[in-house]
Formats: C-alpha cells, structure tokens, sequence
C-alpha cells in the first residue's frame, strides 16, 4: 500500500470515530430527551387517573350516603376495576348498624351465590387441563345419583347441572343444602324428585344441583373444591381475605355482620352455618378488595393465572332465560339473558342504535347478605357491591354504578 492511501485510509478511520461518537452523542441526547417526555406524560396521566379516580370516589360517596340516609342500607364494600387497575376498593357505611366500625376495603361479607362463578371458572380450568369435560355424566362420577328414570340419569351432564338445566324444578332441595346435609348425601336423594323437562332444555335456577358440581371435581382431580380454589386463584391472585368456612369467619375481627330491616330499622343478626357444605354454590367469604382482584383477573389481567380464552369457557352461553319478570331484565338497555356456568350472560344496548354488548352478571343472598357483581368486557370494566342487608337497592345498584364510572371515570 502507497503512503498516500495510508494517509487516506487513517483520515477515513478518524472521521468515521468522529461520525460515530457525533451520532452515539446524539442517539444519547435524543433518547434523555424522549424519556424526559415520557416522564411529563406519564406524570400528566397519573395525576389524571388520580382526578378521575377522587371524582368516582366523591360520586360514590355522596350515592351510598344518599342510600344510608334513606334507610336502604347499613354498610356496603364496593370493587370497581378498569382495565388492569383497581380504580376503587373500599367501604361505605358501618359493619355493625348500632357500633361506629366503617366498612373498608378489607372488611369481609358472605357472597352466596357470587361463589358460583367461581365453581365455573374453576371447571373452565379443569376442563382445559383435560381433567373433565362439560359433557361428562353426572353417574360417571357419583355412581349412586339417579334423577329420574335410567335413561334420564344417563343424560344428565357437568354442563347441565352448572347451567340450571338439568330439568329439577326451581330450588329443589335447597332446604337440605341449608340443613347441612354433605353434597354427596344430597346426590343421593334425587331419585326422589321428579324432572320438569329433559335435560338441557328448560332453565330452573338451583343450589342443591348446582353444589354436586364440588364432587364431581372433587373426583376429577382427588382434592376437595376449596383446596382447588385455594391454590389455582386465590393465593396466586393474593386474594388473602378470603375463607370458605364458618370458624374462620367467626375469627375475623374485620366482619360486615348480617341485618335485616324492621318497622323501626335495621337489626344485626348472627353470622349463621349455612352453605358451607355447599361451597360452589353459596360458601365463600371475601372483601371488596378480594373481589377486585378477582375481576381484574377475570377481564384477563393475569394471564400466568388462567388464561382469557379459558376464562371464557365459564361465560359461554348456554341456556336461556325466557321469562321477563327478573329484575335484571329491567335494567337499562337489556336485549336477553342466557346462563352459562356460575353467571348469567346479559346483552344490552347503550342506546337505540347502539352495537349489542355483554355483561356477564350474577346476584347473590345468603344469611341477609345481598351482594351484585358484573363485569363489562367491551368496557373492560368490573364492578362489585357487597351489602351486609338484603337491600333493595342491590336491584338497580349495577346499572346505577356503571354509569357513574362512565360520566366521572372512563370518559
């Protein structure tokens, strides 16, 4: 190589150094300059969450006030979630209607009938893993069940029990679930009772039915239901309030107790024994803070949990609810109900011309709690009121809560 190109060639290495260090400085200057504005906006967003959220809370506020002072209810403990955040979890009112102790996010009530959506997310689960199928027989797994005659037992399948379509009339042994009867014993009482309709075609809402559920995942994966729920979503999920049986509650210090409404007020009543041999259908307890975390990660928010399209499975539709005399078919918008697994499935519309949206719902009542929770997945939206008095308010109490969290929060 001549002197000359070496000279070149080392003014070219030397000027390339320089680009690169120019350009090096500038990618540096340029990247302190883009975070520097991701920090302003997500600056502006947090305090713009933190306003939304204080606006929800002061309507909130002034809409359980309103109830407590119109004698509606005693104490209430209210979820609501957004997307992957807890937007609100906290408490109204008083645990106890003649002591000052104030219902807070923490504060435990009894869910009732809450807990079957549970029992349907975790057969969605199991059903995944292969364990069991919505199609199993019922006499597959309890040998000794008999509904009907031989043929109708034959047909009687996971899908129609968890659904109300079984064919048993409405609330059939619902006294023996109350009675303290175990699950297994109830299966064998069935043979007593005489269907309505075949299986799968007639909805009639059950617990007694419903509650075999726990056996037959019980056999499935030789663990009792409430080690199942334990350990697949409630300690994953840090859902650490929860309990599902009558000695712990009484233990807790931080309890909504029950009420019922008098002449002259409302009256505390005893935390009573019932349904704890029915867990899947009647027997979970669990704070408001609880069932937020339960929502989030029902709208899909914890994917190493339980996966969305699995979650699904439990909300899929499966049987209508035909009659129109339920108070949740005179909410706003309603178009139809069907019950899939553990929840009712709603359509509504939010105005005439609207495109159709699901809500997937359900109610619940046991020992006078009176408790509502639904979750909007178009929205991704989840909102969950639990009340320590069988409330008329519980009726209207969804629609009422959604469209303040649409005119003070998701606008």
């Amino acid at each position: 190589m001549s002197a000359a190109l070496v000279v070149i060639t080392l003014f070219a290495i030397l000027a390339l150094n320089i680009i690169q260090s120019v350009s090096a400085r500038e990618a540096k200057a340029i990247g302190a300059e883009i975070a520097a504005k991701r920090a302003v906006v997500s600056k502006k967003e947090a305090k713009r969450y933190k306003a939304k959220q204080q606006k929800l809370k002061a309507a909130l506020d002034v809409y359980f006030e309103k109830a407590i002072q119109a004698g509606l209810l005693v104490g209430a403990g209210v979820s609501i979630v957004h997307g992957d955040s807890i937007v609100i979890s906290d408490g109204f009112g008083k645990r106890h209607v003649n002591l000052n102790a104030a219902v807070d996010g923490q504060t435990i009530f009894r869910l009732g009938s809450l807990s079957k959506g549970f029992a349907g997310v975790l057969a969605a689960s199991l059903q995944a893993e292969g364990k069991l199928d919505w199609d199993d027989k019922i006499v597959d797994y309890i040998p000794e069940f008999q509904f009907g005659d031989a043929i109708n037992t034959q047909k009687v399948t996971l899908s129609h029990i968890m659904s109300h379509s079984s064919g048993t009339p409405y609330h059939s042994y619902t006294n023996l679930v109350e009675a303290g009867l175990s699950v297994a014993t109830i299966a064998k009482r069935f043979n007593e009772v005489t269907p309505q309709s075949e299986p799968g075609q007639q909805y009639s809402y059950q617990n007694a039915m419903f509650s075999l559920c726990q056996e037959v995942m019980l056999k499935a994966t030789g663990q009792e239901v409430k080690a199942s729920l334990q350990n697949r979503f409630f300690t994953p999920l840090g859902m650490s309030n929860i309990s599902m049986d009558h000695k712990s509650l009484l233990q807790e210090k931080n309890v909504a107790m029950p009420h019922a409404k008098r002449r002259r007020g409302w009256r505390s009543l005893p935390l009573t024994n019932r349904y704890y041999n029915a867990v899947t259908a009647g027997g979970i307890n669990a704070s408001s803070l609880d069932m937020a975390k339960w929502m989030r990660f029902l709208l899909g928010h914890n994917p190493a949990v339980l996966s969305s399209a699995t979650i699904e499975k439990a909300v899929d539709p499966f049987i209508p609810i035909d009659y129109n005399n339920k108070y949740y078919q005179r909410w706003p918008g309603h178009k139809q109900s069907h019950y899939a697994y553990g929840w009712r499935i709603h359509t509504y519309q939010e105005s005439a011309n609207a495109k159709e949206k699901t809500m997937w719902h359900h109610g619940g009542s046991v020992n006078n709690y009176r408790n509502e929770i639904a979750l909007f997945p178009d929205a991704d939206i989840g909102i969950c009121v639990l009340l320590n008095g069988n409330s008329s308010l519980a009726r209207n109490v969804i629609p009422e809560l959604y469209k303040l969290v649409k005119d003070n929060y998701d606008q």
